[in-house]
Parts: structure tokens; C-alpha cells; sequence
């Protein structure tokens, strides 16, 4: 039971509440989606509920008290079951008119790719969030394997592993860099439970510049302060 001084609750969630309806929409946690959340949870609990996408809260925490401080225009990523993202710029969060600032998880790379729960094919989510490097890995051995134990194997030379994860990190790389082309955020921030992966910061960040539109790279991209989570 919450405090009689309590009077709202505070909630990120993916997805984001659609201007049409009031519904979630875009969420990955499918079950969500066309979903009346808010005021089920306000009826359920008899306080406002405030909602947000939790890759734009990522963002915003490490833009204020974060990997982010101080720069103008910062890129938070979240890479787990998902992939998304958000944007802050000067210490204010982007939003848009459709909420979907920052959602790079759904931007095409392939396609001819495999099929996204959004309707599209070839989504960046759809090669490098957990589940689907899991199920790339499952394809090309008929075995099943969690992604730490992916990039253990990697790690250790294992051929099937090896193969993945360098795939991983060049969509990944690719994906990247089409961000960078299209914002030139000041600093990018990764979240979310691939987050961990060291490789992404160096090898990773070697597929970025490769696929930029640029002869260099000079985008910050940085492992959270505050948590995978924030």
C-alpha cells in the first residue's frame, strides 16, 4: 500500500502511449500493445500514473547524472530483449509528435531479413537484440545457447560462436553508423543487458566508423555509469 504522502506513480515501459487512442503501441512485450495501461493501473491503484518508455528514461538519467553529462546531444541505446532508444538534448528529452523519437531499433539494415513483430522485415532488432543473436546461433547449430555463453564461446575460438558474434558486430556497426549519418549525437550511451559485451567498445566500435559516412569517428560510444538499467 503507498504512503498517504504518495499521490503518483512513475513507470517506464517499452512502448509508448499512442496520440490516436491512448493505448500502448510499439511495444516489444507484445501483450501490451492496444492495452488501456495507464488507467488500468490508475483504477487498479486509485493514484496518476505516469508513463514513459524506459530506453527514453535510460537516456535522460544518463544525460543528467550519467555517461552523458555536460553534452549537448546525447543518444541512449538500449540493446537487451529489445532494441531501442532515446535522445536528450540539452538536458530535455525528444519525444516527437508521434513518440518515436530515438526508436533505431526499427529502422531496416536487410530487407530480405527475417520477420519483425512490427509488421516490417530486416529491423536492426531482429539481428542484434539477445533473442535474435540466440536464434541465429540456434539456425546455424541446431542448439540452443543464452547469449553470455555465445560470446564465452566466441571467446574461447569456438567456430560457431566466432561466427555470430562477428556478424553481431557488424550489424551492429551498420546500424550505428546510419544513426550517426542521420543525428551526429555528441555522445552515444549503451544500455540494456548486451551492454556488458566489452566488444562492443572496441570492435564494435571498429564496425561503426567503418560503415560511416565520414574518414573518421569521434562519437563517444560509451558503457553506462548508472547501471544497464539506469
Amino acid at each position: 500500500q503507498a504512503a498517504p504522502e504518495c499521490t503518483a506513480v512513475g513507470m517506464g515501459t517499452p512502448g509508448a502511449i499512442s496520440n490516436r487512442d491512448g493505448t500502448i503501441k510499439n511495444s516489444n512485450t507484445i501483450c501490451l500493445n492496444g492495452r488501456h495501461l495507464r488507467e488500468d493501473l490508475e483504477a487498479r491503484l486509485g493514484m496518476n500514473i505516469h508513463i514513459e518508455n524506459d530506453a527514453n528514461l535510460f537516456a535522460l538519467a544518463e544525460a543528467i547524472a550519467g555517461a552523458g553529462r555536460g553534452a549537448p546531444l546525447v543518444f541512449g541505446v538500449i540493446m537487451g530483449t529489445g532494441v531501442g532508444g532515446g535522445i536528450v538534448h540539452r538536458g530535455e528529452l525528444l519525444r516527437g509528435p508521434q513518440h518515436l523519437a530515438g526508436e533505431w531499433g526499427h529502422h531496416c539494415i536487410d530487407v530480405n531479413g527475417p520477420a519483425c513483430y512490427c509488421g516490417q522485415r530486416g529491423c536492426v532488432e531482429k539481428f542484434i537484440a539477445g533473442p535474435a543473436v540466440e536464434e541465429q546461433y540456434q539456425a546455424r547449430t541446431g542448439t540452443t545457447r543464452r547469449m553470455p555463453d555465445i560470446v564465452a564461446g566466441y571467446r574461447a575460438g569456438e567456430a560457431a560462436a566466432t561466427a555470430i558474434v562477428r556478424q553481431f558486430l557488424d550489424r551492429f556497426g551498420r546500424a550505428v553508423a546510419n544513426l550517426i549519418n542521420i543525428l551526429d549525437p555528441d555522445v552515444i550511451v549503451l544500455g540494456g543487458g548486451l551492454s556488458n559485451i566489452d566488444e562492443l567498445y572496441t570492435l564494435g566500435r571498429d564496425a561503426v566508423a567503418g560503415y560511416m559516412f565520414n574518414d573518421e569517428i569521434r562519437t563517444p560510444i560509451c558503457r553506462n555509469q548508472l547501471g544497464d538499467s539506469a
